[in-house]
């Protein structure tokens, strides 16, 4: 398969909240020099460029996006050495599968991704936003990130130290002017999982914090909590048509949280490294007020699983989303001075 070219294609399905206008150009790459030639040609255009992986985490605008989206569908996994000393060495394509990929590290024995399983999306996107879930996070297994530069036209690759890995965030994010072509996880030889750290899952299990249990047992165990929240994806299930987590977990100075904490003396705290506290976006949108399914009947709602997801009912814009999602927020700082922040990339929107 080559590069494919196309013009006022609808971008609501290539997303999994299944909203936004036309692209006026779509090009569809699949191997890595393609995406290099392809990002190359829209800049030496001068004209404005949007990278769409697997769309799980991006909300366009009703109008669309007048420029090229470049749609990365490159593919490969190349394991660079596996052993049992040093571990396995796997070289994936942006344009891989996420889920994919965690699936066939299981089979193989390789431990470090199983608590990410079932969550949408292309490997590639990982690394900007630190995807994590269940006590795991990607920052904890990537090696490399190679990425084009697009300031300075050139490839290069990260070491895992110069990603600036933070909770739900990196040096990636927030900034167009790198993209991510190849990620390299460095992951454990083992017929087990990492030890459990989610209470969830470890009752989910029926072991105790910090046990292994298998990596199948394991993966099987997180796919059915994420189904529990409406978080694996099923076109017939409308509370998984959303961006998953709407809103990121407020990581709260000593100060911030102790003005909270008078408000909501029973309010769920994790103290960080750094000396500030972690809360729960979910917690705080519940006791303020919305419940699982808020605004239903409407065409967006809160899902009904799960109060951290917007969701699309079905024929929903952007705009109703992006109201569900401002209604929602104004409403937790009213109650509670925290102002959520979104987590989904906005294209022509603002929250």
């Amino acid at each position: 398969m080559t590069t494919t070219e196309q013009t006022g294609v609808p971008l609501a399905p290539l997303t999994t909240m299944r909203v936004g206008g036309p692209a006026a150009r779509l090009v569809t790459v699949t191997t890595t020099d393609e995406l290099v030639d392809a990002v190359r040609e829209v800049d030496d255009a001068g004209e404005p460029l949007l990278v769409v992986a697997g769309g799980s985490n991006l909300v366009v605008a009703d109008d669309g996006f007048a420029g090229t989206v470049i749609r990365v569908a490159t593919r490969g996994l190349r394991v660079e050495s596996a052993d049992y000393c040093g571990g396995a060495t796997v070289r994936v394509a942006a344009g891989e599968p996420w889920d994919g990929f965690v699936e066939h590290a299981v089979e193989q024995g390789w431990a470090g991704v199983e608590a990410l399983s079932g969550i949408p999306g292309l490997a590639g996107a990982t690394p900007i936003q630190n995807v994590g879930a269940y006590g795991q996070e990607v920052a904890q297994t990537i090696a490399q990130v190679r990425v084009w530069d697009r300031h300075d036209e050139a490839v290069r690759t990260w070491a895992n130290t110069d990603c600036g890995f933070a909770y739900r965030g990196s040096r990636l994010k927030g900034t167009d002017r790198y993209v991510v072509l190849e990620v390299v996880f460095q992951l454990e030889v083992a017929d087990v999982c990492r030890p459990i750290v989610y209470a969830a899952l470890a009752s989910g299990l029926g072991v105790e914090l910090g046990s292994r249990v298998p990596l199948a047992d394991a993966r099987a165990a997180v796919i059915a909590q994420r189904r529990q929240r409406g978080m694996v994806l099923d076109p017939a299930d409308h509370d998984t048509w959303s961006c998953g987590s709407f809103f990121t977990n407020p990581v709260l100075s000593v100060e911030e949280f102790a003005a909270l904490a008078a408000k909501a003396p029973e309010v769920p705290r994790w103290p960080e490294p750094d000396g500030r506290v972690k809360t729960s976006a979910a917690w705080l949108i519940d006791h303020a007020g919305f419940a699982k399914g808020h605004g239903l009947p409407g065409p967006v709602s809160l899902s009904t699983k799960h109060t951290l997801a917007v969701t699309n009912r079905g024929g929903a814009t952007a705009g109703d989303v992006l109201g569900l999602a401002r209604e929602v927020r104004d409403g937790v700082e009213r109650a509670y001075g925290v102002r959520l922040v979104n987590e989904p990339v906005l294209v022509g929107l603002a929250l």
